[in-house]
């Protein structure tokens, strides 16, 4: 796989279908403690997401959790961009206005804003696609986009770690430093990365 060949869309209604087949068969498919997950955490309250972990012994996890994915998603609760190679999709970035996310976004951070901000709070990309720049792509197009819709920031929540561990779906401090993002604050293990977009 080559970089050229990837395109990367912003989530819109007609693109349901892709996103569940990614999550459904590509996202964590090699066993990753991460899965499985259909990234609807970042926008949920802390009451919905106990209502959705209480059935998963009822329902089982993964059909929960694409159930409530399948809600959020015809709601338009869920924001970000899919990554494709051809018509296939092959990653993820759940990034969006900061203002609409319940979680993932972390409180310091919301305290200390600069102005209209979008967040990144995470990735997934299918195994064999990974280590190919595919972040980084993804980074540019929320940069881009945010810009040209009137944004003054981009940040990310990078956990500190010197070994791969549950956080990585946030991405490392050197992927955001690559983009030129800076770190702004820290406390205890996270710190938040930020790119003012002039």
């Amino acid at each position: 796989m080559g970089m050229e060949s990837i395109i990367i869309k912003p989530l819109t209604p007609e693109l349901k279908d892709d996103y569940l087949d990614f999550f459904d068969n590509r996202a964590f498919s090699d066993g990753n403690p991460n899965g499985p997950c259909y990234c609807t955490s970042p926008n949920q309250d802390e009451e919905n997401i106990k209502q959705m972990v209480s059935e998963f012994k009822e329902f089982g996890v993964k059909e929960t959790l694409r159930r409530y994915a399948t809600e959020m998603l015809d709601k338009n609760e869920i924001h970000g961009y899919l990554a494709y190679d051809g018509k296939l999709a092959v990653g993820w970035c759940n990034a969006a206005d900061m203002d609409s996310y319940a979680g993932f976004v972390p409180d310091f951070a919301r305290k200390n804003t600069c102005g209209k901000t979008v967040s990144i709070v995470c990735f997934e990309i299918a195994p064999g696609y990974r280590g190919k720049g595919l972040a980084s792509a993804f980074i540019e197009k929320v940069c881009n986009d945010a810009r040209s819709n009137g944004y003054v920031a981009v940040e990310g929540y990078a956990i500190l770690s010197d070994k791969r561990n549950d956080f990585d779906y946030q991405g490392p401090i050197r992927l955001y430093q690559k983009a030129g993002f800076v770190e702004v604050m820290r406390e205890k293990e996270q710190v938040v990365m930020r790119k003012m977009l002039g």
